[in-house]
C-alpha cells in the first residue's frame, strides 16, 4: 500500500501573522496570529506537513528584496520552532498582477508546484485561505477549499463571507488556523 504524506497548504499573511497593506518588509513586521503557530504545532505532531504558498508582489514592485524575503522566512521558521511547530517550504510568486503569470494565486501554479514536489493528488490536500482569490487558487488546483476569518477576512460580515463561498462551491468555513486545525484532526480521528 501506497503511503500517503498528509499535507496542508497554508496561506502566509493574515492566516500564521497579520496581514498589512503595506507588505511585511522585515522580520520585525512579522507578527504571528494568536494561537496560529500553535495550530501549526498540533498538526505537525499529528503527522501533517505543512506548506506555505504566498503571493509576495512586494518583489517584483521593488518594495522588498530576496534577501528581506529570506530574513522574514527565516524568522518566521525560528518563531514557529519555538512554538514546537514547522513550516517544510515556502512557495511564493514574486510577481505583480500585471506580471500575468501562472504562480499568482488565483492561478494553481504554486499549488501543483507543490503536488509535483511531494508527489501527491492535490484533492487529497487542504488549503487554508483569508481571501476569494486564493480560495480559487485551491479550486484551481483541485485542492479542498478552507476559508479562515482571520486576516483580510476578518473585517466581512456573513453575507460578504457567504458570497465568497458561493464562488468557490465546497468551501469549508472556521474561525481561524486553530479552528480549522480542530476540524482536520478531529476528522482524522473519523477515519483512523
Amino acid at each position: 500500500m501506497q503511503h500517503v504524506v498528509k499535507l496542508v497548504i497554508l496561506g502566509r499573511d493574515g492566516i500564521l501573522n497579520d496581514f498589512r497593506d503595506d507588505h511585511v518588509k522585515a522580520p520585525e513586521e512579522w507578527f504571528p496570529i494568536p494561537g496560529a503557530l500553535e495550530a501549526v504545532a498540533r498538526l505537525n505532531h499529528a503527522g501533517w506537513h505543512a506548506v506555505v504558498a504566498t503571493n509576495q508582489s512586494g518583489i517584483g514592485r521593488g518594495m522588498i528584496d530576496m534577501a528581506s524575503v529570506n530574513a522574514v522566512h527565516a524568522h518566521m521558521h525560528k518563531v514557529l520552532q519555538a512554538a514546537g511547530g514547522r513550516i517544510d517550504a515556502v512557495f511564493f510568486c514574486p510577481h505583480t498582477p500585471e506580471d500575468g503569470c501562472d504562480c499568482r494565486k488565483p492561478q494553481p501554479g504554486l499549488m501543483r508546484d507543490i503536488g509535483k514536489r511531494y508527489g501527491i493528488d492535490l484533492k487529497q490536500v487542504p488549503m487554508v485561505a483569508d481571501t476569494l482569490r486564493d480560495l480559487q487558487a485551491a479550486a484551481a488546483a483541485g485542492c479542498e477549499p478552507h476559508l479562515v476569518l482571520s486576516g483580510r477576512a476578518a473585517a466581512l460580515d456573513a453575507d460578504a463571507v457567504q458570497a465568497m463561498v458561493d464562488q468557490v462551491p465546497g468551501t469549508r468555513v472556521h474561525d481561524d488556523l486553530p479552528a480549522f486545525a480542530e476540524h482536520l484532526l478531529g476528522r482524522g480521528a473519523v477515519h483512523s
